[in-house]
């Protein structure tokens, strides 16, 4: 039986500039990969991500690479080693769960050996800016129960308090995205555990974790831009007690699922987020997500438009892919 592969470029745009404090973003670039067989199509989008030094083209390039052994009906466990984990793997691993799922007439979830997929509550992002514009953003996602915040240092405290005010019953986590310093760290962590802040993500510059060792801090911390595989589990043990397991970062559902397991062994407490990117980026990781400590998978809602199907989001309940869309 023949497989055909098609690798397709698409951007997304954002409802409104997105920052963070490595700068700031209004459109999400994807790449889809769509596998065609015995009248199947099964589908995976990746968000190749600069701070990884992955681009559009690179990713594209490396998914070219690889067409012929595709073609040929290159299975999933084969793809583990034929690519390195990244975006590229993410793409064609998720598509051929998707294949899979397809072609069997089951869903991805069992395929998987996973219990039946509940809805989960997700949090929404707030980008970085004043803190008079993200209280009112904060206002606006009053509703929602699980507001995160980024941030970048000089006048943290304040965007925090201003959210807080704003918007009194929400959950709070916050995300520096590497943007501060321990004495950053230092200060802060006292008064955002004051203000219920639940989670610091990603406080230091990844390379500088050993910084954490032995510093107070009353917020847990948790672990992105330093955390991609199973092996930096023994590095970061003792340093954070919250790791963001990411689809783009460990190259797809497969082995986000052993590092999940093997992370959750560990002693670690997981998060499950995501790039921004469209319902089809979102739709593997809610299987993966399934009894996370926090789930962060709003990248549908930071678009001016979505995929059509997608993923169905009523405020902050993300509900299990539909078969139409993935798995």
């Amino acid at each position: 039986m023949t497989r055909g592969m098609l690798i397709r470029r698409e951007c997304f745009p954002f409802r409104r500039l997105f920052r963070i404090s490595r700068g700031s973003k209004a459109v999400a670039q994807v790449i889809t990969v769509e596998l065609d067989e015995g009248g199947a199509v099964g589908r995976g989008e990746c968000v190749p991500y600069g701070r990884y030094r992955e681009t559009v083209e690179a990713v594209a390039a490396a998914l070219e690479s690889h067409r012929r052994d595709v073609e040929a009906g290159m299975p999933r466990e084969a793809v583990q080693s034929a690519l390195p984990a990244g975006a590229a793997r993410n793409a064609l691993d998720c598509a051929l769960w998707d294949l899979e799922a397809k072609l069997a007439g089951r869903p991805a979830w069992q395929l998987a050996g996973l219990p039946p997929p509940a809805p989960l509550t997700t949090a929404f992002t707030i980008a970085i800016d004043t803190p008079v514009a993200m209280a009112m953003a904060a206002r606006e996602a009053s509703g929602r129960p699980l507001l995160k915040l980024k941030l970048h240092g000089d006048g943290d405290l304040d965007r925090v308090r201003a959210v807080r005010a704003a918007a009194p019953q929400a959950r709070l986590i916050v995300d520096a995205n590497e943007g501060w310093t321990p004495r950053i760290l230092a200060e802060l962590g006292p008064p955002l555990a004051m203000a219920g802040v639940e989670l610091i993500e990603q406080p230091l510059p990844a390379g500088q974790d050993e910084a954490l060792r032995g510093l107070p801090c009353p917020v847990p911390l948790g672990a992105d831009e330093s955390f991609h595989l199973g092996a930096d589990l023994d590095r970061l043990r003792g340093l954070y007690q919250v790791l963001n397991l990411k689809l783009d970062k460990t190259g797809g559902l497969t082995e986000a699922l052993k590092v999940k397991a093997a992370a959750t062994a560990a002693g670690f407490r997981i998060m499950v987020g995501c790039m921004v990117g469209s319902s089809l980026s979102m739709a593997p990781a809610v299987l993966l997500a399934q009894d996370a400590a926090f789930v962060d998978l709003d990248g549908p809602l930071l678009l001016a438009e979505d995929r059509h199907p997608a993923l169905r989001y009523d405020s902050a309940t993300v509900y299990p892919p539909d078969a139409a869309l993935w798995g």
